[in-house]
């Protein structure tokens, strides 16, 4: 009997599967394109990739949590300095270079360093009569001294307001001389709910006794407050018994221009108190500058010669508020090499700013030669890193400017905001590249 030949049936061909659709970057988590966007080196680079797509700018805008983050990582960038000249002449702005860095280029291109916005009075194009009296959250505090007329001018945005005339009512109830003092621009933080007010204080004193009045851009409205208690020393002789002011993590601060102690008025209170000053201080005014350390604690910085003397303001273990001497530095050869210079073409260190924890100084030739340029330095407390920032003959007092961070980039604003993002999501070639950026940031991690 012939055996029949079985054959297996044959295997079912393989079904065809679709294809698996592209990954796009609506695929990914907010969480995790903030994670993306972290690594990002800078807040120009920011802006340019949350303003080139509507997910970028919504993970963004949604999380307050991770603009902490980026802030603690990523500190506004020092975009340059504006100069205010003494007498007459117009302010000046000398910005920070960084070599290939389009977006901080990009920054500062967009920055309107001649305030050609701000209103010259009585047509005058020569001599506007505009000082720069202080320089906070992006914003100019500007005096005309010719009318006495404030302004608060953004020269990133264009936003100006203009603020009134100060009450003559400031010098009413003073005892011997009435001195003015210092004009101050008190911003909130970017966080703030009310990020666009701001607060304007004047500053004044008798023989003894000091005064502000407060300018709010909520109630335009001044408002005078009363005569502080007399100083702790009553000055011995002399009318201008305070040396000029500046503002340091939510105090104004004065020092006395003989004796060892700082008149400090608190922001947020309005309250006036006084600290001793470190010793040896006293009668050197010239010597120090006041300022922050990046976690906000209150430091002084002095310069002699090459030498760096660094206070800190800190609890002993009493919790007693005491100056530390923290750090003595030696910076002759840091400073030669950096500049690439010789001893004898170097005038001295001068401090003129503390923000943050750097320290903001210049060689200070011109102190021997009003027409020689001279070095602008920053130096920071904490790595010990000094940079050489421009080499630049510069006349009057520098205002460091930094970068403020975008309305846009916190909550939705102006009509005008929202075009603009219209017209960055249109262009393609803005896009790819700032992918690009965004690509180049991760795989540098």
């Amino acid at each position: 009997m012939a055996a029949h030949s079985e054959h297996p049936p044959s295997p079912a061909e393989p079904q065809p599967q679709a294809p698996l659709a592209p990954t796009t970057i609506r695929d990914l988590s907010d969480d995790l394109l903030r994670e993306i966007l972290l690594r990002l080196p800078s807040l120009p680079s920011l802006v340019r990739a949350a303003l080139t797509c509507h997910a970028f700018l919504a993970a963004v805008r949604s999380s307050p949590a991770f603009r902490r983050r980026f802030r603690a990582l990523h500190p506004a960038p020092l975009l340059g300095f504006f100069f205010d000249p003494d007498g007459n002449e117009n302010p000046t702005f000398t910005p920070i270079r960084r070599g290939s860095d389009r977006d901080h280029a990009a920054a500062v291109r967009g920055l309107d360093a001649f305030l050609t916005r701000v209103p010259h009075q009585d047509d005058d194009d020569v001599f506007p009569g505009w000082q720069i009296m202080e320089c906070r959250g992006g914003c100019l505090l500007l005096l005309n001294w010719r009318t006495k007329q404030f302004a608060a001018y953004n020269p990133l945005t264009g936003a100006l307001d203009l603020v009134p005339k100060l009450p003559d009512e400031i010098s009413k109830g003073h005892r011997g001389k009435f001195i003015s003092g210092d004009f101050f621009l008190v911003v909130p933080d970017d966080e703030a709910p009310d990020r666009r007010s701001f607060r304007v204080v004047s500053s004044c004193h008798d023989k003894s006794r000091v005064r502000v009045a407060v300018f709010s851009s909520t109630t335009r409205k001044w408002q005078i407050l009363p005569w502080s208690e007399p100083v702790p020393t009553q000055p011995a002789s002399g009318k201008y018994w305070l040396l000029s002011g500046n503002q340091v993590n939510g105090f104004l601060c004065w020092s006395h221009h003989k004796n060892a102690y700082k008149v400090l008025l608190d922001t947020a209170t309005l309250q006036f108190s006084f600290i001793d000053l470190p010793h040896g201080l006293s009668g050197q005014g010239h010597l120090y500058r006041t300022g922050d350390t990046k976690d906000g604690k209150l430091c002084i910085v002095a310069a002699i010669d090459f030498t760096l003397f660094v206070w800190f303001r800190t609890p002993d273990v009493d919790g007693v508020d005491k100056w530390v001497l923290q750090n003595v530095l030696q910076m002759e050869e840091e400073v030669l090499e950096a500049t690439e210079g010789e001893r004898d073409e170097l005038e001295q260190l001068k401090v003129f700013a503390i923000r943050d924890g750097i320290v903001y100084m210049t060689t200070f030739e011109t102190f021997r030669d009003a027409t020689l340029p001279c070095w602008y330095l920053s130096f920071c407390l904490e790595t010990r890193k000094l940079e050489k920032l421009f080499y630049v003959k510069a006349d009057g007092h520098a205002h460091p400017y930094f970068m403020p961070w975008p309305t846009s980039l916190v909550e939705m604003e102006h009509p005008a905001e929202v075009e603009r993002e219209k017209l960055v999501n249109d262009d393609n070639t803005e896009i790819i590249t700032t992918l690009g950026a965004i690509k180049r940031s991760v795989k540098a991690v």
